[in-house]
């Protein structure tokens, strides 16, 4: 793909470069409901398609949500990974498996990942400019790349999910849930990094993300995955496993800032499906 034309704007406020709708009122805090909660909350309306509840909508904060991050990704994918183990104990074939709970998963985080994995591979690798990298990103449509990349990543997940439910399907739901926690909270690292790539998005609007929050939730993110994959994995693999994260966040940092001179949701979510890829294949490998 070289170049595709311009269309109408994307509909879908739930996207992360597109703006949400304004906060109705502010939650206050209260000695019944800690900050924390409202956090929490406030993660889950903006990663998840979940319900969460009518308590009035704030403005998305990334520096709010970093923390919370790694504990909304937990509650999100706590029941695709309960239902991995169900199947396979009723003997159901692990890829098999695989497939109807990478489909779940995509199901309740609105497939904001594979959208933006697309978006972003018809953008850097479809534009000639920074500008046209940045209008095929915000078109609606897909191109080669993009529907490429969907592919790939489906694909390399259920692989990686079948292989190891194969042999454990308890480790399938463990590292599961670790790689979609180390993935969100790790992509987060384009907010801190680079500055917002265009005016208006969602991701410009819930700010610049400071450094403090980010390495809370990075901590919490890594202990989570530790607990949770320790028990299948040996130590080497972990060390190796989170090394490669961490390369693949920095390394997608700079050609970011090299083909866009910034960030926008599309890239972070991007982020978030590869080094999804990364935790799942390595672990897949020490498992």
């Amino acid at each position: 793909m070289t170049d595709l034309p311009p269309s109408r704007p994307r509909q879908d406020n739930h996207r992360l470069d597109i703006a949400p709708e304004p906060a109705t009122q502010s939650v206050p805090d209260g000695p019944e409901y800690p900050r924390i909660l409202y956090d929490f909350v406030m993660a889950m309306r903006f990663f998840s398609r979940l319900p969460m509840g009518d308590t009035p909508h704030e403005a998305p904060s990334l520096d709010r949500m970093a923390p919370a991050v790694p504990i909304a990704s937990l509650v999100m994918t706590l029941v695709p990974a309960l239902v991995m183990m169900l199947l396979c104990l009723v003997t159901t074939p692990p890829f098999v498996a695989a497939t109807i709970v990478v489909a779940l998963a995509i199901v309740i985080s609105g497939a904001m990942p594979e959208d933006a994995l697309a978006d972003s591979a018809d953008g850097l690798f479809g534009g000639a400019t920074v500008e046209r990298r940045l209008e095929i990103m915000k078109d609606s449509r897909h191109g080669t790349y993009g529907v490429a990349a969907i592919a790939i990543l489906i694909a390399l997940r259920i692989a990686a999910l079948g292989s190891i439910a194969a042999i454990n399907p308890l480790a399938a739901g463990g590292i599961m849930v670790a790689a979609t926690i180390i993935a969100r909270s790790g992509s987060l690292w384009l907010a801190v990094d680079l500055p917002a790539a265009r005016e208006g998005g969602a991701a410009a609007s819930a700010g610049r993300l400071t450094r403090r929050p980010f390495i809370i939730g990075a901590v919490i993110a890594a202990l989570l995955t530790v607990i949770l994959a320790a028990p299948f994995v040996t130590l080497v693999g972990l060390v190796v496993t989170l090394l490669a994260a961490a390369g693949v966040a920095f390394g997608w940092a700079l050609l970011c800032r090299r083909l866009i001179g910034g960030q926008t949701g599309d890239l972070i979510g991007a982020l978030h499906a590869l080094l999804e890829l990364t935790v799942l294949v390595l672990l897949s490998i020490f498992a």
